[in-house]
């Protein structure tokens, strides 16, 4: 029975550490005014009794259920779904940049009957609706003549601001007027309204030119206009949106457009906007239930100059998979991992065409927060070599030909890292919160005297010059950050995770002893 004991015990641990990716286009994640509302699809094979997981801000893993107390629900819809509602101040989210965040994953068993963490998401919500391309406004600034009514009069003011509108109780005509921002309902009737804000972005939007992407009819105009908002009121059924089924949720999306300001010219045109798209989703449950609608906002950065001075322009880029084909954007972050899994990173030039460039990386670390200069670092890349003081994690360097990269390789240095966790050193306990990546490089031009290339250890890498006109030194960050999850299960919220390191001196001891005690009684039984 011992020997069972710990071989269930050793099973369990490894068999947490299975594959992890992101979920897939399966799922969908509704943004509340309190809670992430996420349904995942169970028709694609996710192993034996799949179940929902999640991690806290200490990277702990627990099963999730029903618990009014983390401000966790699940329900099931037969074997086709599962949908969960997490709460903003629940245990298991924290806050990032503008974001609210839950790492998420799916657990179930695999063909030997092991525990397995078949997939990994980072919910995210922001804070607020307001658009990131108009910093500094005021959301409930807004002149009297431009107030447009969100509710009746008589609302009361909690109702009022669940609606996500502002309030003014000295303002008798309109108490609840939309903010500076874009505010979206559903009714249970079917009916969509959003609200949109000339001021949700800079310069101002054109009101006269927002109109639905596939609306022509009239119906499809805006219902109500002053100078400072427009509002849309259109059934589902109506103006080009979209429904989709996904479980027991009905979807339903449509996008608004606004024309961009054209200055014309004897010699051309220009505009200074960029594009404007406002995608607008309601989840509906089949039973009636309104979900809160999810709103975004994308809009393009505008053009870079035709002329830059010679600072050397890098990205560091974080590849989805091994083989480099995909990358994860900004939207994407924070990025999650299981401890020890890899990260495929990418640093690459940008804007440069000439084809005899050769990027140099010169150091790369990892630091707790975004800051590349903060005290506590861990190298990563030593003179553009792995750090020997990683002895079982070495950074492996990835060789770039021109089957991967078509144009411009030398233009690129790919490595790959295992996650982990800063420990803090007091209490030799992990850290389990956001990790940065950073690296400096610079560019080199190949001559006879130099090569450009880098031989590894450092003790024989060979000797460059930088005495050309790249030689400025550049630093380049992650786009956000990886949060590096462990991958055992803890009881509680506030449980201690099993770390099998930690016990191993335990286990073996144990066995030596149970091998002795079988030894003595085989030989006790041949005499």
């Amino acid at each position: 029975m011992l020997w069972l004991l710990l071989l269930t015990l050793l099973f369990f641990v490894w068999g947490s550490l299975g594959e992890s990716e992101d979920l897939d286009h399966l799922s969908t994640l509704s943004c509340g005014l309190r809670s992430f509302h996420f349904t995942l699809s169970l028709l694609s094979y996710y192993g034996k009794n799949p179940g929902l997981i999640a991690w806290d801000d200490k990277g702990m893993m627990h099963t999730l259920q029903n618990n009014s107390i983390c401000g966790t629900w699940i329900t099931y819809s037969s074997l086709e779904s599962i949908h969960l509602e997490a709460s903003y101040s629940g245990c298991y989210v924290t806050k990032w940049d503008n974001y609210y965040i839950m790492p998420i994953g799916v657990l179930g068993l695999d063909a030997d009957g092991n525990k397995i963490v078949h997939k990994v998401k980072v919910l995210k919500c922001s804070f607020t609706l307001a658009a990131v391309d108009a910093p500094g406004v005021d959301l409930c600034d807004v002149k009297i003549e431009d107030k447009m009514s969100c509710a009746i009069p008589s609302i009361p003011k909690g109702d009022c601001e669940i609606l996500g509108c502002c309030y003014n109780s000295e303002d008798e005509m309109k108490p609840c007027y939309y903010g500076n921002t874009v505010t979206a309902h559903c009714t249970p009737d079917g009916l969509l309204s959003v609200a949109i804000s000339q001021n949700m972005t800079k310069p101002s939007l054109l009101l006269d030119t927002v109109h639905l992407a596939s609306g022509l009819d009239a119906k499809c105009d805006p219902v109500e206009k002053t100078n400072g908002f427009v509002l849309f009121q259109f059934p589902h059924s109506a103006c080009g949106t979209i429904m989709q089924m996904i479980g027991n949720q009905a979807i339903y999306k449509n996008t608004l457009l606004a024309s961009r300001d054209v200055r014309n010219w004897t010699h051309g045109s220009i505009t200074r906007d960029s594009i404007f798209s406002l995608h607008i989703s309601c989840n509906y449950l089949i039973r009636g239930d309104v979900l809160p609608a999810s709103i975004q906002v994308f809009t393009l950065p505008p053009p870079l100059p035709d002329t830059k001075p010679g600072h050397l322009a890098l990205e560091l880029q974080i590849a989805k998979e091994e083989h480099y084909s995909s990358y994860y954007v900004a939207t994407d972050y924070p990025v999650t991992r299981l401890l020890r899994q890899p990260v495929h990173v990418e640093v690459r030039i940008l804007h440069r065409t000439d084809p005899n460039l050769v990027l140099l990386l010169h150091h790369c670390w990892a630091t707790p927060i975004a800051n590349p200069l903060h005290p506590i670092q861990w190298p990563i890349l030593v003179k553009g070599c792995p750090y020997t003081g990683d002895n079982n994690y070495w950074t492996k360097m990835v060789s770039i030909s021109r089957t991967s990269i078509s144009q411009f390789p030398s233009h690129y240095k790919r490595f790959i890292i295992h996650t982990f966790a800063f420990v803090d050193s007091a209490f030799k306990k992990a850290l389990m919160g956001p990790i940065y990546l950073h690296c400096s490089a610079s560019v080199c031009l190949p001559s006879e005297a130099d090569s450009c290339t880098v031989t590894c250890p450092v003790g024989t890498r060979k000797r460059r010059s930088f005495e050309t006109s790249w030689n400025e030194t550049s630093n380049v960050s992650s786009k956000g950050p990886i949060f590096f999850l462990q991958a055992v299960e803890s009881s509680s919220p506030s449980g201690s995770v099993l770390d099998i390191r930690s016990i191993w001196p335990t286990i073996s001891a144990i066995l030596i002893v149970v091998v002795l005690l079988l030894t003595f009684l085989a030989l006790k039984r041949l005499k």
